[in-house]
Formats: structure tokens, C-alpha cells, sequence
């Protein structure tokens, strides 16, 4: 059953939210420049929006939910960054070739598996042309019985959902992650959007 992703804001219920940006992709951005216009889809507080735009990028955080676009815009700005209220499964024509890259982290794990090639269809059109895709993918979610979100996503999907449309860049387990994912939890990965 779909997650009331507002009420989860408006009471503070919200335990995927660390209070800071995703330690996997700091550690991406420690090696990597990510430049131009990204897109972060599920962005909740943004606090991946400010990394990214903190290293010089030109970032929308799009959220579903009115009161975490609130929460998100309640922070100072960093550089160049804004949010807007939508729904990435249903993007508007205002985004369609808009991006050099989207960055995922928490919202291809908290969408219904069977959202995912909405996801998928979404993130091709939010694209320009050879455009990237970084993703932090949640691969093992603790004593998953497949009630979620989170829902864990295997390699076999990821193939299946992204392989026909992208080719990957590189892709790799972290070292950091946040306390409560295991290392080996999660996998990286930079895809370029195919012409």
C-alpha cells in the first residue's frame, strides 16, 4: 500500500532522513564532478540537493509531498538550488530533456516495485540526450518480507529496468553509508542515458 509520504513530514515520521546528505554519494563527489542540471527526484529535506549544488551543480528537488518541499526550502540555500512539488512518476512536459543528470537515492526504494517502470520511463524523459544517471541503489534492506518501502532492488532488475536505454559508467559497492545500512547494502552506479 502507497505510503501517505505528507502525513510522514507533517509528524515527523520520517526515519529515512539522517539530517544529512547520502555518505555514498559524498563519496562519489570526492572523486567525480557532477556539473549542470540535475534532477533529484524523492528529494525530502535535500540534503543531496545541497551537496550537489554546494560542488557547483544546478539542482531541482522534486517532491511529492507539500510539507517536505517545506522542510527542504526551511534550509539555508546552497549555490544554486530550488525544489517543486511533483510527482516524478508523472512528469510534467516543464522537465522532459531538462537534466544532464537525476540522481537517485531514496525514491526508486520507497516507489511499489510495480511503479518501477513508470520510475523508468520518467528518468528517460527527464533527460537530455547522453545524459546520466547516478544511483545509489538499496540492494539488501534488513528481514525484507516484502512489505516495504524500502524495497530492495536486485541486479537482474536494475538490467531489466535501465539496461535497454543506458550504458553503465561505473559502478561500485561504498565504503560509507549511513549507520543503519550495512556496507554491502548498497551499489553505486553512474549509467549514460544511450542516443
Amino acid at each position: 500500500m502507497p505510503r501517505d509520504w505528507n502525513s510522514a513530514y507533517e509528524n515527523d515520521d520520517t526515519p529515512w532522513d539522517k539530517g544529512v546528505a547520502a555518505p555514498p554519494l559524498a563519496e562519489f563527489l570526492e572523486r567525480h564532478q557532477v556539473s549542470g542540471e540535475v534532477l533529484v527526484p524523492g528529494c525530502g529535506a535535500g540534503h543531496d540537493v545541497r551537496l550537489l549544488a554546494k560542488q557547483g551543480a544546478e539542482v531541482v528537488g522534486l517532491d511529492i509531498a507539500p510539507a517536505g518541499v517545506e522542510k527542504a526550502r526551511s534550509f539555508p540555500v546552497e549555490n544554486s538550488e530550488r525544489y517543486a512539488l511533483g510527482d516524478f512518476l508523472k512528469l510534467g512536459p516543464e522537465y522532459h530533456g531538462q537534466f544532464d543528470y537525476v540522481f537517485e537515492h531514496t525514491c526508486l526504494c520507497a516507489i511499489e516495485p510495480s511503479e518501477r517502470r513508470a520510475y523508468a520511463e520518467s528518468l528517460r524523459l527527464a533527460l537530455k540526450p547522453g545524459g546520466h544517471y547516478l544511483a545509489v541503489f538499496y540492494r539488501q534492506v534488513s528481514d525484507y518480507d516484502g512489505d516495504g518501502p524500502p524495497h530492495p532492488i536486485s541486479s537482474d532488475e536494475i538490467d531489466a529496468l535501465f539496461g535497454e536505454h543506458f550504458e553503465v559508467i561505473e559502478s561500485f559497492v561504498p565504503e560509507r553509508t549511513y549507520d543503519s545500512r550495512p556496507v554491502g547494502a548498497e551499489e553505486v552506479a553512474l549509467m549514460r542515458l544511450r542516443a
